[in-house]
């Protein structure tokens, strides 16, 4: 596997860790897709999860592989630009059907990591440092 992004396409199902007050919270997510060199997620901004993310904006990513799993831990910021949205709706169209308006639904929203660490772990190996994008 050459970067997260090629990780996270093969699994799609991945886990995403935010924080509300003292507790942890964790919850599946699906989406993920490079724009301006940074990998980029979108959720809506009326779920717990955006005001968690609005709050504490450091954030972590697990995803699991057959023989593998991999974390990326880092600082998120949000991209409310029709652009940023538009290009999720062209990678993923069956989000129109919960997002029917596509990049003009004023409630969807995306973000992306600004700094962040991806580690690729095995049972066989120590951690590997991979590239993100």
């Amino acid at each position: 596997m050459e970067t997260a992004l090629e990780f996270i396409k093969a699994n799609p199902v991945f886990h995403l860790a935010t924080v509300e007050g003292n507790q942890a919270r964790v919850r599946p997510f699906g989406f993920v897709m490079k724009r301006n060199g940074a990998l980029y997620f979108c959720t809506n901004k009326s779920k717990d999860v955006y005001r968690q993310l609005v709050q504490n904006p450091d954030i972590e990513i697990s995803g699991m592989g057959k023989d593998s799993w991999l974390r990326i831990r880092g600082r998120i910021a949000f991209d409310d630009s029709r652009e940023g949205k538009a290009q999720v709706f062209e990678e993923m169209p069956d989000l129109l059907r919960m997002y029917p308006k596509g990049a003009d639904d004023e409630l969807f929203v995306t973000f992306y990591f600004t700094a962040a660490e991806a580690k690729l772990f095995t049972f066989a190996a120590a951690p590997k440092i991979i590239p993100l994008v």
